[in-house]
């Protein structure tokens, strides 16, 4: 059973304040041709393939890069990139080796795009819930995104690439239930990996109840909705719940939420691909700020 409606946190504060260049490269040569197979990397590494993921990658200081393998075509493509690059992290960087076009396809999965570009890397370092909240704190507008048990690394990596489109502090999932982190939803989220942070959380339910007690309104979708979202008050720090495709929504982080609401689909066809999903609750929640 629903609690008693909660104050928005615009609310409770509006009430508070009436009282008061070019890296050089090795080459190797190209080795025989043989049987399709994908090499996974090493122990505690990642791999990552793809123009957009991998030059986020490289730019990114937390990123730690053990290996950057290219083909000859993607020579240029490599160079633009790293131009792009400040020197200081640029230095960081390990020496560039040009392989066979069929070596690096080894290297990653099948049917995987690799476009030329593929690196060994080490996992981001995890983000805990309170050092989000920490970094939020002072955002008055500050966007989350909260997925509940959706485990496609496909949506889970466009759900990311929208989050970054709409400045979006992060992403939240429950660790049992998520992707790794690996080069399949890197390249799927084309680069926001490396901007959005992914907070892996045991419960929901109570990652919610932190997002409240941090100044969040949580807003829950649901095709049973009692609020359209573009009617859903997100004019303050706005927090985003998404549950899977099918099932939705989970009883208790249902209840947790301070609203559910809907999408303004056609009642004869009304699901949507959680990430699309996603992007109009993200495009609403900028629209009730103003773009801020």
């Amino acid at each position: 059973m629903r609690r008693g409606r909660r104050p928005h946190p615009v609310e409770k504060s509006r009430s508070k304040d009436r009282g008061r260049a070019t890296a050089p490269s090795t080459r190797t040569e190209p080795t025989e041709a043989g049987p399709r197979s994908h090499v996974p990397g090493r122990p505690g590494t990642v791999t990552l393939w793809g123009r957009h993921p991998v030059a986020a990658a490289l730019a990114n200081p937390r990123r730690e890069i053990l290996a950057l393998h290219l083909s000859e075509r993607a020579e240029t493509a490599l160079s633009e990139i790293l131009a792009d690059i400040p020197p200081v992290r640029r230095e960081k960087l390990p020496m560039p080796k040009v392989l066979d076009g069929r070596d690096l396809t080894e290297m990653v999965p099948p049917d995987a795009v690799h476009q030329g570009l593929v690196i060994i890397a080490r996992p981001l370092a995890g983000m805990a819930i309170e050092s989000l909240l920490e970094d939020l704190h002072a955002t008055p507008a500050a966007l989350v995104l909260v997925l509940d048990q959706v485990t496609d690394p496909h949506n889970v990596g466009a759900v990311l690439r929208s989050a970054a489109a709409f400045g979006a502090g992060g992403l939240i999932v429950q660790s049992r239930h998520a992707p790794p982190a690996d080069g399949v939803l890197a390249k799927a989220a084309s680069g926001a990996l490396e901007y959005v942070p992914m907070i892996e959380v045991t419960n929901v339910a109570r990652a919610i109840d932190s997002l409240k007690a941090g100044g969040f309104w949580c807003v829950g979708l649901s095709g049973d909705g009692e609020t359209r979202i573009d009617e859903a008050r997100m004019d303050g720090k706005t927090a985003l719940i998404l549950g899977a495709e099918g099932p939705g929504l989970r009883r208790l982080p249902r209840e947790r939420c301070d609203l559910i609401a809907r999408l303004p689909t056609d009642p004869a066809f009304g699901t949507l691909n959680i990430s699309n999903a996603a992007a109009i609750a993200l495009y609403e929640a900028r629209r009730s700020i103003g773009g801020k």
